[in-house]
């Protein structure tokens, strides 16, 4: 496998990539969905609001919402880059483990967390990886592979985290139907009424789980989604600064620039240049 230009490798496996980087690397701003990373070598830290989390070998991340986060790889060289196995939990699959598992009690977790990696996880992780020196074996073996490995983290230390997305009905799963839709349509206006009856709430009800889910009111939610894409097209797609703010729902160019700066730290044209520039050093 080969990574590509933000050091990440797919992989035959349904929500499986490898993430590879031989240097320390600048911040990279995202909307996780939830989704777990096995750590093999270097570290890693992620920011969520207000907390912060270094973590490294033999260690997991745990994100089990669509959060917004930033993060930065703060330990890799070329002889000993940085590697983590990154799998996007499959919510189909864990309502059919919790269903198949019946009524175990966890105790419930936050939307992100940081523990060591268990044993039975990171046995199931190998064993999946090693089917890549068999690919004959993949289209037989992988699907129970993944569900073994999910199997292991419902069972594990991050149960009680991951429980929620496969209970039917859940406020996670309420929740993330409204998410779905503002990743979506993320351009266009956001109405509250709308988004309470997806996920069948009230508004204040909604307001209050989404909150407590994300971290997030559904519209500082929207506004970084919209942010974090205007920058990505920005720096990977070449967009102008009227093109990339017009074009994920802004119809003010000052009111996105300010926004911008404020998230990112400078202003579109600066953050840009120096993004740029990071590049060049990189390369």
């Amino acid at each position: 496998m080969h990574a590509d230009a933000n050091g990440v490798a797919t992989t035959p496996f349904p929500g499986v990539v490898i993430l590879r980087e031989p240097l320390p690397t600048t911040l990279q701003y995202s909307i996780s969905k939830p989704m777990v990373a096995l750590v093999l070598q270097g570290c890693k830290r992620v920011t969520m609001g207000q907390d912060t989390f270094d973590f490294g070998a033999g260690q997991s991340l745990l994100i089990t919402t669509d959060v917004p986060t930033v993060s930065q790889i703060t330990t890799a060289s070329a002889a000993k880059p940085y590697y983590s196995l990154v799998l996007e939990l499959d919510r189909a699959l864990i309502e059919a483990l919790v269903s198949d598992m019946g009524n175990v009690a966890f105790p419930a977790g936050g939307p992100v967390r940081i523990d060591p990696t268990d044993v039975e996880v990171a046995d199931a992780a190998l064993r999946l990886l090693r089917l890549l020196d068999r690919p004959a074996s993949i289209p037989v073996l992988k699907d129970q592979h993944l569900r073994e490995l999910h199997f292991w983290l419902l069972s594990g230390r991050y149960g009680g985290a991951i429980r929620a997305l496969g209970i039917m009905d859940s406020h996670a799963q309420r929740i993330g139907r409204a998410v779905s839709v503002i990743r979506a349509d993320f351009a266009k206006p956001l109405r509250g009424e709308q988004l309470a009856e997806i996920a069948g709430m009230s508004i204040s009800a909604f307001h209050a789980h989404f909150r407590n889910i994300t971290s997030l009111t559904p519209l500082q939610f929207q506004k970084q989604l919209r942010l974090i894409e205007a920058r990505r097209a920005m720096l990977s797609g070449g967009a102008t600064i009227n093109t990339a703010a017009f074009d994920v729902g802004y119809e003010s160019v000052h009111q996105f620039t300010r926004e911008y700066g404020r998230l990112f730290g400078r202003p579109p044209a600066s953050d840009m240049k120096a993004a740029k520039q990071d590049q060049v050093t990189a390369a």
